[in-house]
Formats: structure tokens, C-alpha cells, sequence
């Protein structure tokens, strides 16, 4: 005897029309936020994201309904309200413009306070280093280091720099601070003493010739070896503050002369100190 087919139940009690009923409320909510905020820029985006967070405990908290389930759990009835919610998030209409605030202006207003301050900070920066520029520049006239030391200011105002040839301090594949060489370094130890509480760097620089050196594998460990002894000196000798004292090797990686030439390569094998302002954030 064939068995007869079981027709689907029917009927408005079946379990999946509540939860298929949830889910299109769901999407509906969820394109109708799309369309409100549509086309906001970021301010305003980040304006109505910060007021949902505080007010529907959603997008941080990770809540799962808004206000409580209120709009969701009670059906599209309750879109007739959505002004009434846009309205507490501090937005007269749901196209997402707001209460008595015009968008680009507020923004225009924004960047142009931004940008005058920037511009405050540079001015500042400009007048601060130069000045630290002229101090220097007295100091090593004083100390007689013309000879030796080579000034410059940095082109965003950061720091002063004093540059020294590498044959002034080290012999030629050496660290160790050569002894005729030790007065000149005790002079710059004098000068930075002048700028204790400023941020002071030492840097090493070579040029790309390869070391042939037990003692040091490469460029980089050579000028990593004679920035650390020379910090190392000041540090011992001429009492700079270790904590404002940084040090490190750039090997051949920052040259500032072609190494094609014996001289471009003298150029580039230096100690740079770099005295930042106050400014800096260093």
C-alpha cells in the first residue's frame, strides 16, 4: 500500500515565523541605519557612533538591541519613532543632519584651528632652534672647535647638529677614541654641558668600504662601537646625564657625500651629535 505524503503543517502557530519575523525586523533596522548615515562624513560619523555607544550601549559593549530591545522585539510599528531616536542622538532629521551645526563649516573651523596651531608650534620650534644655533655656534668659537666641528640646523627645527670627521676621533678601522683626541671631545663635552636637560645624540657613520677587521664584522658594529665609546666618555669623563645621552650606529646607511671619491668618503666617515629643543618630543 503506497504511504500517503505529509503535507507541510500550516497554520500560524509554526515556531519559524517568529524567528523569520525577527530577522527581517532585523534587516530592516539595519538598512534603514545604512541609509540614515549614508552620507555622512567622518566628524559626523564619529559624532552618531559616540552617542550610539552611550545611549543604546551598542558598538563597544556589544549589546544586541537598541534601547533594550524596545525597536526591534515589538515590530516595524516602532519605526514611527526613529526621529525620536535620531533626535537623542542629537540629529534633527533621518537624512543625519544636525541640530543647529552646519557639517563643513564645523569642520572648515576645525582644520583651520588645527593648522594655526601646527603653525604656532613651528614658529616656535624656528625661534628655538635658532637660537640654540647661535649659543652653539658662540660656544664652539669660545672653545676654539671651528676647526673641527661643522654646525647645522635641522630644515624642520628639531635639533642642532655638530659634525665631526672620523679621522678627528678614531684611527681608520678603530674605535677606541684616540688620546690626541680626548681634548677635543672634552671641548664638546663643555659645550653640551650648556644644554643638560635637552635630548643629546650620538651618531656613527661610515662610508661603504667594507671592514676587514677581526673586531668588527661589518660597517655597522664599527659605528655603533665608536658612538657608544664616545657617549661612553662624555658619559664617565664629563658627567653628561646617561638618561638624556642616546647613541647608535648608521653604518654606511646615511651617507652625505658620494663614496665614488676618497673625499666623498671622508665625508661620510663622521660622529654627528644632534641637541634637540624642547620641542622635539625627544
Amino acid at each position: 500500500m503506497a504511504r500517503k505524503r505529509r503535507e507541510p503543517d500550516e497554520g500560524p502557530g509554526q515556531p519559524w515565523l517568529a524567528t523569520f519575523a525577527d530577522l527581517m525586523n532585523l534587516l530592516l533596522c539595519f538598512f534603514v541605519m545604512l541609509f540614515a548615515m549614508s552620507d555622512v562624513n567622518a566628524e559626523k560619523f564619529n559624532q552618531i557612533s559616540a552617542s550610539m555607544a552611550n545611549s543604546f550601549g551598542i558598538l563597544q559593549g556589544g549589546g544586541t538591541a537598541i534601547i533594550d530591545g524596545q525597536l526591534i522585539s515589538s515590530g516595524v510599528s516602532q519605526l514611527n519613532n526613529l526621529d525620536e531616536y535620531y533626535s537623542n542622538m542629537g540629529i534633527d532629521n533621518v537624512d543625519g543632519s544636525l541640530k543647529g551645526e552646519d557639517i563643513e563649516t564645523g569642520s572648515s573651523t576645525l582644520e583651520d584651528d588645527y593648522q594655526e596651531a601646527l603653525d604656532m608650534i613651528q614658529e616656535k620650534m624656528e625661534k628655538v632652534t635658532t637660537q640654540m644655533y647661535d649659543d652653539i655656534s658662540e660656544l664652539t668659537e669660545s672653545y676654539s672647535l671651528g676647526g673641527y666641528v661643522e654646525l647645522a640646523m635641522d630644515p624642520e627645527y628639531q635639533f642642532v647638529k655638530l659634525s665631526l670627521k672620523g679621522s678627528v676621533l678614531f684611527d681608520s678601522g678603530k674605535a677606541e677614541i684616540k688620546e690626541q683626541a680626548k681634548p677635543i671631545l672634552s671641548k664638546i663635552g663643555d659645550v653640551l654641558a650648556k644644554f643638560e636637560d635637552y635630548t643629546i645624540e650620538i651618531e656613527g657613520h661610515t662610508d661603504n668600504v667594507p671592514i676587514v677587521n677581526a673586531n668588527y664584522k661589518d660597517n655597522n658594529w664599527l659605528s655603533s662601537a665608536r658612538a657608544l665609546n664616545a657617549a661612553d666618555y662624555l658619559i664617565k669623563v664629563k658627567k653628561l646625564n646617561p638618561a638624556k645621552l642616546k647613541y647608535t650606529g648608521r653604518g654606511e646607511h646615511n651617507p652625505i657625500a658620494s663614496n665614488d671619491t676618497e673625499e666623498g668618503r671622508a665625508k661620510n666617515r663622521r660622529i654627528e651629535i644632534k641637541i634637540y629643543n624642547e620641542f622635539s618630543g625627544k
